[in-house]
């Protein structure tokens, strides 16, 4: 059971066919999915920023990633630790208290950068960025299971699909805006290349402090969970939730790994050599297509009329092609109208079914990257590009499936799926290594790997331990 402060709800799980849907409170919460997103791309901007401005290797750069991902590790077991021992701190504080405490460790780590371009410390960085992934953390924990309780159980997929859309809404906007004002407007001859990050990075420590300020002040249902936990029970005991975590793990390493090394990836003689600031256009493409696939995958999850579900599955495609035909030459709007169509059919092939969507894509997502590592100039380009929209359901579907069926446990799995963030920690500096030594193309399969066992678990995985269990579906 879970009560709010006022007024006082009924959990959505107890009765589905009746349960209110909160549409406020989750517009409010899409505003905070879509900051994250913003924020945490730019990522991609800084490791090629860093590394001409330290003279780093690749393996040296990725660290960027490391420090920030490794964060949501450390936080979500400081987490699961203390819940442990003194009870799930969510189910004390409410997940709005959560959210609050997040945005304010996030300022403080985004503040942190205007006096680590002072003293031109890469460190200091790396410790600013792990402040602000500690808030993330928090943010993750908190935010992702209060969506899924924001109305029924049975459309808890769709619901965070359609967040997670509004966070690659960020993700899309973020590498045009940033590559402008770190490789551009912030950019001052003969200064540091690092100084470059100041200014934006102040704001964004402004932006969080003014959001903890609006949640603190919005009417937002407090959940908190009344249910007692058994102690002999733990998330770890069901084996879909440990292979999910798994899956986690794979997906956001797999996911970061191809963005991280994208625009390193256009820069090398093979693939046309393009400039940063070029080539952080590509990654609005990459990340323009968890956008699209994201809004298909939260109208095909959902519990709408068929008709009309399948009408906005495809309307949402055609309406991206007519913003890249707007935005670009005819050659980009042809071949990425021709992904965009291998994705509608593979919507219509998944079947609105969590486990098979992550199944489908998942081997779609191997085949490009062979392409990548394979092939040259605009083939290898575009393939890579496209990764990114078959990515798009994969985190919404891996954490509704790992957490289904848990009841007071969902708060306790969702630090521990949070923890398996820690997959864009490792697997980056992995692909920096290999790149350094095989190249910046062959260093594709270290993701390839873990798309595999994501396929893995959509087709065996998320049942573990559940024989008796229909399918899943939304």
């Amino acid at each position: 059971m879970v009560s709010a402060d006022s007024p006082a709800p009924t959990a959505p799980s107890s009765a589905p066919a009746a349960a209110p849907t909160y549409r406020g409170p989750f517009a409010i919460m899409t505003v905070l999915f879509f900051m994250w997103g913003f924020m945490t791309v730019w990522n991609d901007i800084l490791i090629p920023r860093f590394k001409d401005a330290f003279t780093l290797n690749y393996f040296q750069a990725m660290l960027v990633q490391f420090a920030f991902f490794g964060a949501y590790a450390v936080g979500s077991l400081v987490y699961y630790g203390v819940a442990l021992v003194y009870g799930d701190p969510i189910n004390r504080i409410g997940y709005k208290n959560g959210v609050i405490i997040g945005l304010l460790v996030a300022a403080v780590g985004s503040a942190l950068f205007y006096p680590a371009a002072a003293l031109t410390s890469y460190p200091f960085f790396l410790l600013a960025l792990f402040i602000v992934g500690l808030g993330f953390a928090m943010l993750q924990i908190a935010a992702n299971p209060y969506v899924t309780i924001l109305g029924p159980e049975r459309t808890a997929s769709s619901r965070l699909n359609l967040s997670q859309a509004f966070n690659s809404f960020g993700t899309t906007i973020g590498p045009i805006i940033g590559g402008w004002l770190i490789f551009r407007v912030f950019t001052q001859a003969g200064a540091h290349g690092a100084d470059a990050v100041k200014i934006p990075y102040l704001c964004f420590a402004a932006v969080f402090a003014l959001l903890a300020v609006f949640f603190r002040l919005a009417h937002l249902p407090a959940f908190t969970n009344t249910a007692t936990i058994r102690r002999d029970d733990s998330p770890l005991r069901h084996a879909h939730t440990v292979f999910g975590i798994g899956a986690i793990f794979m997906y956001v390493g797999g996911e970061v790994t191809v963005g991280s090394s994208l625009v390193n990836f256009l820069g090398s003689p093979r693939l046309g050599g393009l400039s940063h600031e070029a080539a952080s256009r590509y990654l609005s493409y990459y990340w323009g297509g968890l956008m699209i696939g994201r809004f298909m995958g939260a109208f095909a999850l959902s519990d709408i009329r068929p008709a009309l579900k399948r009408v906005l599955v495809v309307l949402v495609p055609v309406a991206a092609l007519v913003v890249v035909a707007v935005t670009s030459d005819a050659d980009t709007t042809l071949r990425y109208g021709a992904f965009l169509g291998v994705l509608l059919v593979a919507f219509f092939l998944g079947g609105a079914t969590p486990q098979r969507m992550l199944a489908l894509f998942s081997g779609l997502i191997v085949v490009l990257l062979a392409v990548g590592i394979g092939a040259a100039g605009e083939t290898a380009k575009w393939a890579v590009v496209a990764v990114g929209m078959f990515c798009s359901v994969m985190w919404s579907n891996i954490f509704a499936l790992a957490i289904d069926g848990l009841g007071p446990l969902k708060s306790q799995a969702s630090s521990l799926l949070v923890m398996a963030i820690l997959g864009g920690a490792v697997l980056p500096p992995i692909q920096g290594a290999v790149a350094d030594h095989l190249g910046i193309q062959t260093s594709l399969f270290v993701p390839i790997v873990a798309f595999v066992y994501i396929a893995f678990y959509g087709l065996y995985g998320y049942r573990a331990g559940r024989a008796a269990t229909p399918v899943a579906r939304a």
